[in-house]
């Protein structure tokens, strides 16, 4: 069965950090992280290419979080260091199940193959 479950989500004061989870029960190719909040598209927030050596950033989140990947857990994880309150919404984890480059950074959502469920972050101020 495909999965991609994420965990690490939660609510934290503005200026903390959160570190998200997601394992995929599949080979993932690139994978990626979203976010959305209610009324809005989903939002693109980082990615990582398949050997984890090339990744991209959102300019909102840049140089504040960090995208990562352990390629034998077939996991990716996301460090959100100095938190706003903007920050607040349902994040996503991406996946490409097809090999298309080994340094793409896809951050269109419909590049991606498996969503996983959303986890909260809610950032209070």
């Amino acid at each position: 069965q495909v999965q991609l479950v994420e965990s690490g989500g939660g609510l934290v004061q503005a200026g903390g950090s959160l570190r998200l989870s997601c394992a995929a029960s599949f080979t993932t190719y690139a994978m990626g992280w979203f976010r959305q909040v209610p009324g809005k598209e989903r939002e693109f927030v980082a990615a990582v290419s398949w050997s984890g050596g090339n990744t991209y950033y959102a300019s909102s989140v840049k140089g504040r979080f960090t995208i990562s990947r352990d390629n034998a857990k077939n996991a990716e994880y996301l460090q959100m260091n100095s938190l706003k309150p903007e920050d607040t919404a349902v994040y996503y984890c991406a996946a490409r199940a097809r090999f298309i480059c080994s340094a793409c950074v896809p951050s269109d959502p419909s590049e991606y193959d498996y969503w996983g469920q959303g986890t909260q972050v809610t950032v209070s101020s």
